[in-house]
């Protein structure tokens, strides 16, 4: 069984301090890279996968994004607005959630950058998320091909998509790609205040209900300046 979902989260709060000087005056998520903000290459991925409304965060600067996204139809966007408070990755969820409602949705990172290969990723990610045996559906980029990452990975992942999780110094072939399907149940019972998603992704895990899909195409982990003139090389060349 596959879902639809038609709602997204969109992470637009943090503060984007390995991106300076480039987030001096401006949020991490209007950087631009290839002719456009990080933001919209995600907003644009998810109005092609079907979504029609999504709820930016926002805490850094939030003006700059509240001003660009007004005028925008598909998704139509609702504000999260945290400039008072930081709430960090799993915080500002459960804020949103009375704005999510009560199916499972998509959540991505507003400063994720991928490459899709034959279709698109979130549609794939839609079609193999499967409410009876997950509650978090994570979509994994094989750290061997990704531009601008050096980490260790996050996750192994078993034939059937199962995902268990790095130990201290063990290396791993799969990173999280900053996109996803949370189901809300998983929330239930959440802390209050600040907290970090990876928190729920440990609760789905500990129940054997954090799976993964491999990505198809080219992620790209824009995480300082240099990083974005890779991303845009490689956008470059996916297009020549």
């Amino acid at each position: 069984m596959s879902v639809k979902p038609t709602k997204a989260m969109v992470l637009a709060a943090g503060f984007g301090l390995r991106m300076r000087p480039l987030t001096d005056k401006m949020p991490k998520p209007m950087v631009p890279v290839a002719g456009q903000p990080l933001l919209d290459h995600v907003l644009d991925k998810l109005c092609q996968a079907g979504v029609t409304e999504a709820v930016v965060n926002v805490h850094y600067l939030p003006d700059q994004i509240i001003d660009h996204v007004a005028s925008r139809q598909l998704p139509r966007v609702t504000i999260s607005d945290e400039r008072d408070q930081v709430l960090g990755t799993g915080g500002g969820v459960v804020k949103a959630l009375p704005l999510l409602g009560d199916a499972p949705f998509f959540h991505v990172n507003s400063d994720t950058l991928w490459i899709d290969g034959v279709r698109s990723n979130l549609t794939r990610l839609a079609e193999n998320f499967d409410p009876a045996r997950m509650d978090i559906l994570l979509l994994m980029a094989p750290t061997a091909t990704s531009i601008g990452y050096s980490g260790r990975g996050d996750y192994g992942m078993l034939p059937d998509g199962a995902l268990r999780k790095r130990k201290e110094k063990e290396v791993v072939p799969f990173v999280y790609a900053g996109a996803a399907i949370l189901s809300p149940s998983i929330f239930e019972g959440a802390p209050q205040g600040e907290f970090s998603l990876t928190k729920m992704f440990d609760r789905a895990n500990e129940q054997e209900r954090l799976f993964g899909l491999r990505l198809d195409g080219v992620w790209m982990h824009v995480g300082t300046p240099d990083a974005v003139h890779a991303a845009e090389e490689a956008f470059l060349e996916s297009v020549a």
